[in-house]
Protein backbone atom coordinates (compact mmCIF):
# COMPACT_ATOMS: atom_id res chain seq x y z
CA UNK A 1 0.00 0.00 0.00
CA UNK A 2 1.40 3.45 -0.81
CA UNK A 3 0.25 6.77 -0.68
CA UNK A 4 -0.73 8.92 -4.07
CA UNK A 5 2.77 10.66 -4.36
CA UNK A 6 1.29 14.40 -4.07
CA UNK A 7 -1.03 13.76 -1.18
CA UNK A 8 0.35 14.57 2.50
CA UNK A 9 -1.10 12.49 4.84
CA UNK A 10 -0.09 13.69 8.48
CA UNK A 11 -1.21 11.66 11.61
CA UNK A 12 -2.89 13.63 14.75
CA UNK A 13 -2.76 12.27 18.41
CA UNK A 14 -2.83 12.98 21.79
CA UNK A 15 -0.64 10.67 23.57
CA UNK A 16 0.50 9.76 27.44
CA UNK A 17 3.93 9.34 27.93
CA UNK A 18 3.94 5.30 27.28
CA UNK A 19 1.94 6.48 23.97
CA UNK A 20 -1.25 5.22 25.33
CA UNK A 21 -3.88 6.89 23.27
CA UNK A 22 -7.02 5.47 24.58
CA UNK A 23 -9.14 3.90 27.16
CA UNK A 24 -12.52 1.70 26.70
CA UNK A 25 -13.23 3.71 23.92
CA UNK A 26 -12.52 7.12 24.95
CA UNK A 27 -9.91 9.85 25.43
CA UNK A 28 -7.32 9.25 28.31
CA UNK A 29 -8.57 12.79 29.82
CA UNK A 30 -9.80 15.86 28.37
CA UNK A 31 -7.85 18.95 27.56
CA UNK A 32 -9.61 21.53 26.09
CA UNK A 33 -6.63 23.56 24.36
CA UNK A 34 -5.91 19.83 22.66
CA UNK A 35 -9.38 19.51 21.42
CA UNK A 36 -9.14 23.84 19.99
CA UNK A 37 -5.48 22.68 18.64
CA UNK A 38 -7.15 19.57 16.57
CA UNK A 39 -9.82 21.53 15.02
CA UNK A 40 -7.23 24.52 13.97
CA UNK A 41 -4.70 21.98 12.49
CA UNK A 42 -7.67 19.65 10.77
CA UNK A 43 -9.98 22.21 9.49
CA UNK A 44 -10.48 22.34 5.84
CA UNK A 45 -8.86 18.84 5.19
CA UNK A 46 -9.72 15.33 5.16
CA UNK A 47 -10.19 13.31 7.77
CA UNK A 48 -9.71 9.68 8.10
CA UNK A 49 -11.07 7.57 10.76
CA UNK A 50 -11.77 3.90 11.61
CA UNK A 51 -15.81 3.23 13.16
CA UNK A 52 -14.68 3.08 16.67
CA UNK A 53 -13.44 6.68 16.30
CA UNK A 54 -16.52 7.84 14.49
CA UNK A 55 -18.51 6.22 16.97
CA UNK A 56 -16.50 8.22 19.62
CA UNK A 57 -17.78 11.77 18.07
CA UNK A 58 -19.95 13.47 20.21
CA UNK A 59 -22.08 14.87 17.49
CA UNK A 60 -21.21 12.40 14.14
CA UNK A 61 -19.44 14.09 11.19
CA UNK A 62 -16.95 16.65 12.13
CA UNK A 63 -17.28 20.06 10.43
CA UNK A 64 -15.18 21.89 7.87
CA UNK A 65 -13.74 19.14 7.09
CA UNK A 66 -14.22 15.76 4.34
CA UNK A 67 -14.76 12.85 6.68
CA UNK A 68 -14.03 9.01 5.76
CA UNK A 69 -14.71 6.34 8.17
CA UNK A 70 -12.74 2.75 7.12
CA UNK A 71 -15.05 0.36 8.20
CA UNK A 72 -15.91 -3.47 7.15
CA UNK A 73 -19.63 -3.08 8.10
CA UNK A 74 -21.54 -2.32 4.98
CA UNK A 75 -24.97 -2.02 6.88
CA UNK A 76 -23.19 1.02 8.88
CA UNK A 77 -24.36 4.40 8.40
CA UNK A 78 -22.43 7.36 8.63
CA UNK A 79 -24.37 10.51 8.12
CA UNK A 80 -22.28 13.41 6.42
CA UNK A 81 -19.19 10.70 5.62
CA UNK A 82 -17.44 8.88 2.96
CA UNK A 83 -17.54 5.21 4.16
CA UNK A 84 -14.87 2.48 2.66
CA UNK A 85 -13.82 -0.75 3.11
CA UNK A 86 -9.96 -0.34 3.20
CA UNK A 87 -7.11 2.70 3.51
CA UNK A 88 -6.40 2.12 0.06
CA UNK A 89 -9.93 3.11 -1.12
CA UNK A 90 -9.86 6.01 1.27
CA UNK A 91 -7.26 7.23 0.00
CA UNK A 92 -8.51 7.09 -3.51
CA UNK A 93 -11.18 9.76 -2.13
CA UNK A 94 -8.40 11.82 -1.78
CA UNK A 95 -7.32 14.93 -4.17
CA UNK A 96 -4.10 15.67 -5.68
CA UNK A 97 -1.77 17.78 -3.71
CA UNK A 98 -4.34 17.38 -1.06
CA UNK A 99 -3.49 17.18 3.03
CA UNK A 100 -4.82 14.64 4.42
CA UNK A 101 -5.28 13.51 8.76
CA UNK A 102 -5.14 9.88 10.13
CA UNK A 103 -7.75 10.59 13.49
CA UNK A 104 -7.38 7.34 14.61
CA UNK A 105 -8.19 4.81 16.46
CA UNK A 106 -5.29 2.33 17.83
CA UNK A 107 -5.40 0.31 14.74
CA UNK A 108 -5.71 2.73 11.54
CA UNK A 109 -2.69 4.44 13.63
CA UNK A 110 -0.78 1.08 13.17
CA UNK A 111 -1.54 0.08 10.00
CA UNK A 112 -1.24 4.08 8.13
CA UNK A 113 2.15 5.07 10.26
CA UNK A 114 4.01 3.76 7.18
CA UNK A 115 2.33 5.72 4.49
CA UNK A 116 2.71 9.29 7.15
CA UNK A 117 4.87 12.10 6.53
CA UNK A 118 3.79 14.50 9.54
CA UNK A 119 3.35 13.95 12.97
CA UNK A 120 1.01 16.13 15.02
CA UNK A 121 1.39 15.05 18.52
CA UNK A 122 -0.29 16.14 21.87
CA UNK A 123 2.12 14.88 24.05
CA UNK A 124 -0.01 14.67 27.74
CA UNK A 125 3.24 14.47 30.53
CA UNK A 126 1.32 11.86 32.46
CA UNK A 127 0.84 7.75 32.40
CA UNK A 128 -2.67 6.18 32.73
CA UNK A 129 -2.14 2.89 33.90
CA UNK A 130 -6.09 2.15 33.06
CA UNK A 131 -4.74 3.18 28.86
CA UNK A 132 -5.73 0.13 26.98
CA UNK A 133 -5.16 1.38 23.46
CA UNK A 134 -1.57 2.50 22.40
CA UNK A 135 0.05 4.14 19.56
CA UNK A 136 3.60 2.22 17.74
CA UNK A 137 6.56 2.90 18.94
CA UNK A 138 8.15 6.36 17.31
CA UNK A 139 11.77 6.01 16.00
CA UNK A 140 12.65 9.64 16.65
CA UNK A 141 16.14 9.15 14.51
CA UNK A 142 13.62 8.98 11.65
CA UNK A 143 11.70 12.15 12.37
CA UNK A 144 13.01 15.93 12.18
CA UNK A 145 11.39 17.93 15.02
CA UNK A 146 9.43 21.25 13.32
CA UNK A 147 7.55 22.77 16.12
CA UNK A 148 7.20 22.58 19.98
CA UNK A 149 4.59 24.09 22.00
CA UNK A 150 5.13 23.51 25.76
CA UNK A 151 1.82 24.04 28.49
CA UNK A 152 1.60 23.75 32.02
CA UNK A 153 -1.10 22.57 34.08
CA UNK A 154 -3.99 24.23 34.53
CA UNK A 155 -7.59 25.21 36.02
CA UNK A 156 -9.10 23.71 33.11
CA UNK A 157 -5.97 21.21 32.02
CA UNK A 158 -4.90 18.97 34.95
CA UNK A 159 -2.34 17.62 33.05
CA UNK A 160 0.62 19.33 31.60
CA UNK A 161 1.36 19.14 27.43
CA UNK A 162 3.53 19.87 24.82
CA UNK A 163 1.91 19.93 20.93
CA UNK A 164 5.18 18.53 19.10
CA UNK A 165 5.29 18.53 15.14
CA UNK A 166 7.35 15.67 13.75
CA UNK A 167 8.42 15.77 9.65
CA UNK A 168 9.61 12.50 8.41
CA UNK A 169 13.36 12.55 7.45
Amino acid sequence: MTAKNSIEIGIIVALDENNGIGHEGGLLCYLPNDLKHFKEVTSGHTVIMGRRTYESLPNGALPNRINVVITSDAADNYPGCIVVRSVEEALTHCKEGEKIFIIGGGQLYHSTFHLTSQLYLTRIHHIFTDADTFFPEIDFDEWTLTEKEIHEADNKHRYPYTFLTYRKN
